[in-house]
């Protein structure tokens, strides 16, 4: 390690006050400076933090965005979700890689960049896109785009001299209902809301019918009376409110838009909370994909501080001593997970939890603790000044209020689209442009997939919950091929803790591997699509959490509404096994000069 990187690392310790919570925060910005993290410089931050190396080296292993290995000093990162590749993605990347001359997942040789793939990064709306050194976002991509940032790259011009238009980022909304048009001019302010008595607050949820926006719908006054009534006698008097903006889910960019437009109603939401539980720290997660929200969000809490928002007596109200830090995902999205998300803000892997305890009882450092998400805070925001009877006025039965949707894929209007809860699907196609569409993935890959003999069913808790994705796939796709990419997916995002999600999604990935060989190789069957089903029942009965649950969820619903996508690759009536024997053995036998194909076979050989 060069004297250079330890004072780089002991300037970061010291602005994190050598906290071991903040440990991926001090790797993501030690990175920074230093490109890659060397085992001497890990040695060196764990002394500092008195933890041990094995921690530290596991916390820097378990994240995508940390490099143990050296990489270039400009990372490319192209954004891999099935909508990118739609739009022309994997063309790009090969073309910027024959310009740079490099391979994916390559450094060349002067150590100068490297050009790979990341997962969604929540732009779908203006893909391709890529990332530049975890940090810069750029959008549209296109061959033009591509050849010159080829040369920008190759004459090492600095990231910040590139064209300004490049990393623009649009929050196109298509139609706002309450969300997105922000909180009413004619709202009281902060101060009278939270004058109210705590249980008054929660009971105004409870009115309302608010449910998390975050996919699962639990109801967020039982969320909050749980944090409330807890106790709190171990860890003391302390509790914390968490805003989950970990938007890892493919296909979804809501909280994007929400925190770059509404960040003052979302963390409004927060210390609504945290005076309705009695919360005094504030964390919001935001995911290392969105590192280029980072000044902006925290320019908005500065500014809260100053007006008094923030801090000791809150809002102007004695007692309320409230807070709010960021923290910087490092790209993982099992961390959307709120115990998995808690275990990283406390600097660890991020390994979801055995529960029971749940966060609301044992959570951030052992204290209670509530985990929402974006879009839920902002809604908390609205609900706490025009009433619980006003939200739950919208929406169908017990599906209350409003949903957003980010919506991409073959449509002509990407962006967001916001309805009350019990729209059909079928209205939200007609607003985006979408022609001939065949199947919407309602949700992202953990969600559902709907064919075009079901877009009369609607958004709601009870018909087709969502998280907020919303891709549309019009005739021209292949189904089979839009499953496949998600399992990779979900092989690639698996924490390993649980050998059912760690071996199952590897297997689920390797199975149609081989069905889409089989397309003119002959060696699909009948029975891979019977491993396929077994694997199904695996993962949805024996994993430790939602994440390899959730893994299968493409491939079941394609194999139900699509499955001549998969009769069309097993071609053959009887099991044909993935390896070729006769083919691994054919070097052998050219250094024998042995000629007889399958010359393995006869045993005349082996005596």
């Amino acid at each position: 390690m060069s004297p250079d990187h330890h004072a780089l690392a002991d300037a970061v310790l010291a602005r994190w006050g050598h906290d071991p919570h903040a440990l991926v925060q001090v790797l993501r910005e030690t990175q920074a400076l230093t490109h890659w993290l060397p085992r001497a410089l890990l040695t060196h931050i764990a002394q500092a933090l008195r933890l041990p190396l094995a921690q530290v080296e596991g916390v820097a292993t378990f994240y995508r965005f940390f490099h143990i290995r050296p990489v270039g000093r400009l990372r490319v990162l192209f954004s891999d979700n099935i909508t990118d590749r739609m739009l022309g993605s994997e063309a790009l990347l090969a073309r910027l890689c024959e310009c740079l001359g490099v391979s994916p997942g390559e450094t060349d040789a002067q150590g100068r960049f490297s050009v790979d793939r990341a997962s969604c990064t929540g732009l779908c709306d203006q893909g391709p896109a890529l990332l530049i050194n975890h940090h810069q976002v750029i959008t549209r991509l296109d061959a033009e785009r591509v050849d010159a940032l080829a040369a920008l790259m190759l004459s090492e011009v600095p990231v910040e001299d590139w064209p300004a238009d490049w990393f623009h980022v649009d929050n196109t909304v298509h139609r706002a209902d309450v969300l997105l048009s922000g909180l009413p001019a004619h709202a009281p302010a902060l101060p009278a809301v939270i004058a109210r008595e705590p249980q008054a607050l929660i009971d105004e949820l409870a009115r309302a019918g608010l449910r998390g926006r975050g996919g699962a719908g639990f109801p967020t006054a039982r969320k909050w009376q749980a944090c409330r009534d807890a106790d709190s006698d171990a860890s003391g008097p302390q509790r914390c409110v968490v805003c989950n903006a970990d938007e890892g889910e493919p296909g979804t960019f809501k909280d994007r838009v929400l925190l770059s437009e509404h960040a003052d109603a979302v963390f409004d939401g927060m210390t609504i909370a945290a005076r309705a539980v009695g919360a005094q720290q504030g964390w919001l997660y935001l995911r290392g994909e969105y590192r280029y929200l980072l000044p902006q969000l925290q320019a908005v809490l500065e500014r809260r501080r100053a007006d008094g928002l923030l801090g000791a007596n809150a809002a102007g109200l004695a007692g309320l001593d409230f807070d709010i830090g960021i923290h910087l995902g490092a790209g993982a999205y099992v961390c959307g997970e709120e115990s998995a998300l808690i275990e990283s803000l406390e600097g660890k892997r991020g390994t979801p939890r055995i529960r029971p305890p749940f966060p609301v009882e044992r959570g951030y450092l052992g204290r209670p603790t509530v985990v929402n998400n974006v879009e839920t805070f902002c809604a908390v925001a609205h609900i706490a000044r025009c009433g619980g009877d006003w939200w739950a006025a919208m929406g169908s039965g017990a599906s209350t209020g409003t949903k957003i949707h980010s919506v991409s894929g073959d449509c002509e209007r990407p962006g967001l689209y916001e309805y009350p809860l019990g729209t059909p699907i079928a209205r939200i196609l007609a607003d985006c442009g979408a022609r001939d569409a065949q199947a919407v993935q309602v949700g992202g890959p953990s969600g559902t997939c709907v064919p075009a003999s079901a877009f009369d069913r609607t958004i709601a808790f009870d018909d087709v919950p969502s998280a907020g994705a919303f891709m549309v796939f019009n005739g021209t796709r292949d189904l089979f091929e839009v499953a496949h990419h998600f399992a990779r997916f979900f092989a690639h995002e698996s924490c390993g803790l649980c050998t059912p999600c760690r071996v199952g999604t590897e297997l689920v990935v390797r199975r149609l591997d081989k069905l889409a060989q089989a397309r003119g190789a002959g060696r699909g069957s009948a029975f891979d699509l019977e491993r396929l089903h077994e694997l199904d029942e695996l993962l949805h009965s024996g994993t430790h959490c939602g994440l390899g649950a959730s893994a299968c969820n493409p491939l079941r619903d394609t194999l139900a509404h699509f499955g001549e996508v998969y009769a069309s690759r097993t071609t053959t009536p009887q099991f044909e096994p993935e390896f070729d024997l006769d083919a691994e053995l054919s070097a052998a036998r050219r250094v024998t000069g042995r000629t007889d194909p399958g010359a393995h076979l006869n045993t005349e050989h082996l005596s």
